[in-house]
């Protein structure tokens, strides 16, 4: 049995290895994997300083942004403003050479069934009766004149209608001198030609008292007045000019028909219903319809913004129209009255 301990030490063979002695080298391995872990945590904490300093950068660029953007709608603000402010002008211009002539026309379809079923029923009117009311018809074939309602009333108001008969006046065909202006650009330009009537021209008139004919006899101007007057005659006027109108012209003619008996008392009339006079009154009502305008544009433009822009334009389109279409009548009306 003392044999078997020096089998175990039998040389040339290894001896085994010893429990006791390898058990212990292996954990000093082991507790060294624990420090490589820690290391970590020190790189992360190292990134956040990193993402604070972005915000920064991020600001700085969107106040550039912001200044850019808010630049290019004040730009655009300008240039919108200044292209309705063209449309406004060419429209306005649109309506008085254009528009108006087809508003008067219609003025006088009307205007003449008024006054035939008047004349017809021998109750068209004898003296001074309320403005705007038609009193006579006025037909000069030297100019391609016919059949041309006379209103009463001298104001761009009433001759906006057609050619307008001075109240202060007699009828045409009446004892007197009667008076009849007309506007020689706008609204129809029933006197655009009357530069071209010379002396020997007929002029024809009806009234509810008949028909009376003159025949020309002088042309003048406020520059230069007609000087050889008569008590029957019939006086037309109209501006010098059909782009700056500085002066009025007046063609004098002389009844060669019977004379009809007129009113014994004719009204004063106002500034309005002189020559080349424009309607003050209308200034208000132009300022009043251009903010309606303006609020109109505005309301307008934020809805678009808000909500869907067509049916937003469809609303505000025809209410714009009709405001723009009254401004236009109130600027017309402070122009002088024989325009």
């Amino acid at each position: 049995m003392a044999a078997e301990p020096g089998v175990a030490a039998a040389p040339g063979s290894a001896p085994d290895p010893d429990p006791s002695v390898a058990s212990p080298a292996a954990p000093p391995v082991q507790p060294t994997a624990p420090p490589v872990q820690p290391a970590a945590p020190p790189v992360q904490p190292a990134a956040p300083p990193v993402q604070p300093a972005a915000p920064p950068v991020q600001p700085a660029a969107a106040a550039g942004a912001g200044r850019q953007r808010a630049a290019l709608p004040a730009g655009q603000c300008v240039a919108v403003s200044l292209l309705l402010l063209a449309t406004l002008i060419l429209g306005f211009l649109g309506y008085l050479f254009g528009a108006s002539g087809i508003q008067e026309a219609g003025a006088q379809h009307r205007l003449y069934a008024t006054l035939a079923r008047e004349l017809g029923q021998e109750i068209g009117p004898l003296g001074p009766t309320r403005p705007g009311a038609p009193v006579a018809l006025i037909s000069i074939p030297a100019i391609g004149l016919r059949s041309v309602v006379v209103v009463e009333g001298t104001s761009a108001e009433e001759l906006t209608l057609g050619p307008g008969h001075l109240r202060s006046t007699p009828l045409p065909g009446q004892l007197g001198m009667s008076v009849i202006y007309g506007r020689r650009a706008t609204f129809g330009a029933p006197f655009g030609h009357l530069n071209e009537v010379a002396p020997g021209d007929k002029i024809t008139t009806i009234t509810q008292q008949g028909i009376s004919v003159y025949r020309v006899v002088a042309l003048g101007d406020s520059q230069h007045p007609v000087t050889d007057t008569t008590l029957n005659r019939l006086v037309l006027m109209t501006a010098n000019s059909p782009q700056v109108p500085a002066y009025y012209l007046e063609v004098d003619a002389d009844l060669v028909t019977k004379v009809n008996n007129g009113p014994v008392e004719l009204p004063d009339i106002g500034p309005a219903e002189q020559a080349l006079a424009g309607d003050s009154g209308a200034l208000v009502l132009t300022m009043v319809w251009g903010l309606a305008l303006a609020l109109v544009a505005v309301g307008g433009a934020a809805a678009a913004g808000r909500w869907s822009p067509w049916p937003v334009y469809l609303v505000v389109a025809p209410v714009a129209l009709a405001i723009t279409w009254n401004l236009y009548e109130n600027l017309a009306a402070l122009l002088p009255n024989l325009y």
